[in-house]
């Protein structure tokens, strides 16, 4: 094991701990996501959500609130290991199955999509938008691959979606992580674009 991968580690461990008390101190706060999405200034565009895992902030409510209001969402399906995410289309209601690491996705025969927006999870971030995931690398494989495809055009958006609480001074990170455009809590926004 290396040092990098020794530090991440031991920041993951930290920031669970840290998610899991957020979690239960404030169940509701994803519907908090919901008055501060306009601070983003996005006013369309596909955007691909998540279904919640564990203690994650639950972005359904945003995901609806952003379908009513006529964006077109989608969802991510693991391919492979060491590979990038893939998007579906998918529609608030629909019928969803087992993926890969207990998450939940459209089925195989559910259209390809290709986001606008991508709205990630994460175990914390920091002050100046490194995000730490959960170690398997898909979000940074696949924001590389989306930002490669989109240069020169409307670039990608890469939120967090979080607790205020996961905010840290600093974190380790490496050549291959990808940097937040922007976070989205239950108190407010956070505009990296800017920094």
């Amino acid at each position: 094991m290396t040092f990098d991968s020794l530090e991440k580690t031991r920041a993951r461990n930290a920031a669970k701990m840290i998610r899991l008390g957020l979690a239960q101190t404030n169940p509701d706060a994803g519907i908090g996501l919901i008055e501060h999405w306009p601070q983003t200034r996005i006013k369309s565009g596909v955007v691909a959500g998540y279904i919640p895992l564990q203690t994650e902030i639950d972005p359904r409510p945003l995901m609806q609130a952003l379908e009513d209001a006529g964006h077109t969402l989608a969802l991510p399906c693991i391919k492979r290991k060491d590979h990038p995410l893939e998007f579906r289309s998918y529609k608030i209601g629909d019928k969803l199955r087992g993926g890969a690491y207990a998450t939940k996705e459209p089925a195989r025969t559910t259209p390809l999509i290709s986001p606008d927006i991508v709205l990630i999870p994460l175990l914390a971030y920091s002050r100046i938008g490194v995000r730490l995931g959960y170690g398997g690398g898909f979000y940074d494989r696949t924001l590389a691959q989306l930002r490669q495809k989109t240069s020169g055009e409307k670039p990608i958006f890469a939120c967090a979606l979080a607790y205020s609480g996961q905010e840290v001074p600093i974190l380790p990170s490496g050549n291959h992580d990808q940097g937040l455009d922007g976070v989205l809590t239950e108190a407010g926004f956070k505009d990296f674009r800017c920094a």
